[in-house]
C-alpha cells in the first residue's frame, strides 16, 4: 500500500519536473546551429533536447534492425534457429532479471513479490526447474503450506529437480510429525542423492528414534562409502547403533546373538562407555571374566566411570572387601589424579574399615571438588572414624546443596540425561552426549547407589531404626523452631545418605 502510494506521487513530482523543465527552456535564449551542405538548421533549446532524444532512440532502433538483419542471413545461410535465438534473446534477458528479483525478494523475506517475480520469470523462460523452487519456499514463508506442497509435487515430475521435491515434502512431514511418511520420503531422497549430508543425518535420526538399528547401520555404511561422513566418525557412531542394536536382541531373548553386537559394539569403539559394560556382561555370561576384566580396563584407561568400577565388581560379586581392593589394583593405577580413581579407592577403604586411608585416597576433593558424592563419602568417613554426630551432619548438610558433579550431557543442547543414550532426548541429535559438568546442578547425582555394589562385607556403622527415627524427629522440630538446620540435619548412614541424595 505504502509503495504503491509512493510509486503515485514520484510519478506526478516527475511530470512536474518536466513541465517545469521545458517551460524554462523554452524562456531560454540561445540555441543549436546545424550546417549540413547549403542547409542550415536553428534548434531551441527545446528542440535540441527533443532532437537529441529522438536520435538516441533512432539509433537503439537502427541497432535492432541490424541485428535482425544479421540473424535473418544466418538463417539463409542454413541456420535454423537463428531468428527464434534473435527474439529469445531479449526474452531470457527478461525472465533472468525476474529470477534475480525474485531470488533477491525470497531473502529479503518479501514471499508475495518472490512468488510474483517467479511467476514473471516462468512465463519468460519456460524453465520450472528454476523457478518452482523459488515459488515453493516463498509459499512456505508466506503460510501457504498447501500451494508449497502442489510445486513440490509438480518438481518430482522431472528427474532433475525430483530430489528437491522429494526433500521439500519430507520437511513438510517432519514439521507436521508425520515421522513414518517422513522416513519414507527421506529414504527415497537418500536413495536419489547418498552423498547428501543433510538427507542422510535426517534419515539417520528418524530410524534411531523408531529403533531401526539394523536400517540405521546401513545407512551409516552409506554415508561413509559416498563420503558424507569421515570414516572415523562413522566408526565410532557404527559402534553406537550396535550398541543399541545389542540392547533390543537382549530384550528379544536372543542371548548368543546379543553377546556377538555387544562385543562387536565394543571392538568398534572401545571408549564407548556404555559398549564396554554391555560387553563385559556378555563375556561374563559366558564365564569369560578375564575378557570381561580386559574390557573394562582398557576402557577405564580412557575415561574412569562409575558404571565401569560397578562392572568391574560384578565379576568377583562374592570377594571379600579385602580381595575386591586388592584387584580393583588394575584400575586404580591409571589416572591416580582423577577425581573418580579417588572416590573409587575411597569406597573400597570404606567397604574395608580402612577409614583413615579412605580419607586419605579422597585427598583435596572436599575442598576443590566438593560434589555430593564426595561429601557423602566423607560423613561415611566421619561415622566410620567415630566423629561426633554434629560433623557428619554438617558434611551431609553440604551435600544437600553441593553440585552433582559428571553427567551426560548433550554437547549440542546442554540438556541433563540420567542416563547414556544414542539420541538426546531433548534435541534428538545422535551421538552428542558426553561425560561432563553440566551447566546445571539439579540432577541426579551419578554413583551415588553404584556404592553400595562396592561396599561388599561393608561393616554396619549406621545407628539403629530407633537412633534414626528420633534424630529425624529432633531435625523436624529444630525446623520448626527456626534453629539452624545444618547444626541439626538428619541423622542417617552414609548409604542411606547416598541413596537419599541420588533418588532426588
Amino acid at each position: 500500500m505504502l509503495w504503491s502510494l509512493f510509486k503515485i506521487i514520484l510519478f506526478v513530482v516527475l511530470i512536474g519536473a518536466a513541465t517545469v523543465g521545458a517551460t524554462y527552456m523554452l524562456e531560454t535564449d540561445g540555441g543549436i546551429r546545424v550546417d549540413i551542405g547549403t542547409q542550415e538548421y536553428n534548434l531551441g533549446a527545446l528542440q535540441a533536447v527533443i532532437a537529441l532524444i529522438v536520435l538516441v532512440v533512432a539509433l537503439w532502433i537502427l541497432l535492432k534492425l541490424a541485428g535482425l538483419i544479421v540473424a535473418t542471413i544466418r538463417f539463409l545461410n542454413g541456420d535454423e534457429t537463428a531468428i527464434s535465438r534473435h527474439f529469445d534473446r531479449n526474452r531470457e534477458r527478461k525472465g533472468y532479471e525476474a529470477l534475480a528479483d525474485g531470488m533477491m525478494a525470497l531473502a529479503s523475506g518479501e514471499e508475495r513479490t518472490a512468488i510474483t517475480k517467479a511467476a514473471r520469470a516462468e512465463r519468460y523462460l519456460r524453465r520450472p526447474e528454476l523457478t518452482n523452487l523459488i515459488t515453493a519456499q516463498a509459499a512456505e514463508m508466506a503460510g501457504d503450506r498447501k500451494k508449497a506442497t502442489e510445486v513440490y509435487k509438480r518438481l518430482l515430475a522431472d528427474e532433475r529437480t525430483r530430489f528437491v521435491g522429494v526433500r521439500g515434502l519430507m520437511k513438510q512431514k517432519l514439521e507436521e510429525g508425520d515421522t513414518d511418511t517422513a522416513m519414507k520420503l527421506a529414504e527415497k531422497a537418500f536413495a536419489l542423492k547418498p552423498q547428501h549430508a543433510e538427507t542422510g543425518d535426517v534419515l539417520l535420526a528418524l530410524q534411531a528414534t523408531q529403533n531401526d538399528w539394523h536400517g540405521a547401520r546401513e545407512t551409516l555404511g552409506k554415508k561413509v562409502k559416498h563420503g558424507a561422513l569421515p570414516k572415523d566418525v562413522g566408526k565410532r557412531r557404527d559402534a553406537v547403533l550396535a550398541l543399541q542394536e545389542a540392547k533390543g536382541i537382549f530384550q528379544d531373548g536372543n542371548s548368543i546373538r546379543a553377546r556377538e553386537a555387544a562385543i562387536e559394539a565394543n571392538k568398534l569403539s572401545p571408549d564407548l562407555i556404555p559398549g564396554s559394560v554391555l560387553a563385559a556382561r556378555s563375556y561374563l555370561e559366558q564365564d569369560n571374566k578375564r575378557y570381561a576384566a580386559r574390557v573394562l580396563t582398557k576402557t577405564w584407561k580412557v575415561q574412569p566411570h562409575p558404571d565401569i568400577a560397578e562392572a568391574f565388581a560384578e565379576i568377583e560379586p562374592d570377594e571379600t572387601p579385602e580381595q575386591r581392593l586388592k584387584r580393583f589394583k588394575a584400575l586404580t593405577k591409571e589416572h591416580p589424579d582423577h577425581p573418580e580413581n579417588k572416590m573409587l579407592l575411597a569406597e573400597l577403604h570404606i567397604a574395608a574399615e580402612q577409614f583413615d586411608k579412605a580419607r586419605e585416597a579422597l585427598g583435596d576433593l572436599p575442598t576443590t571438588k566438593p560434589t555430593q558424592r564426595v561429601l557423602t563419602l566423607m560423613a561415611a568417613i566421619e561415622r566410620g572414624l567415630e566423629a561426633p554426630d554434629s560433623e557428619i551432619r554438617a558434611w551431609l548438610a553440604k551435600a544437600v546443596v553441593a553440585p552433582r558433579g559428571p553427567q551426560w550431557v548433550c554437547d549440542k543442547c546442554h540438556t541433563v540425561h540420567a542416563d547414556w543414550g544414542p539420541v538426546c532426548e531433548n534435541c534428538g541429535a545422535f551421538d552428542t552426549l558426553s561425560w561432563t559438568e553440566p551447566r546445571e546442578t539439579d540432577m541426579k547425582m551419578p554413583g551415588g547407589t553404584r556404592m553400595d555394589a562396592l561396599l561388599v562385607g561393608a561393616p554396619d556403622i549406621a545407628p539403629d531404626r530407633e537412633m534414626v527415627a528420633e534424630a529425624r524427629a529432633e531435625d523436624h522440630e529444630a525446623l520448626v523452631g527456626g534453629s539452624d538446620p545444618a547444626d541439626e540435619a538428619v541423622d542417617v548412614t552414609p548409604a542411606e545418605a547416598t541413596e537419599t541424595e541420588s533418588k532426588n
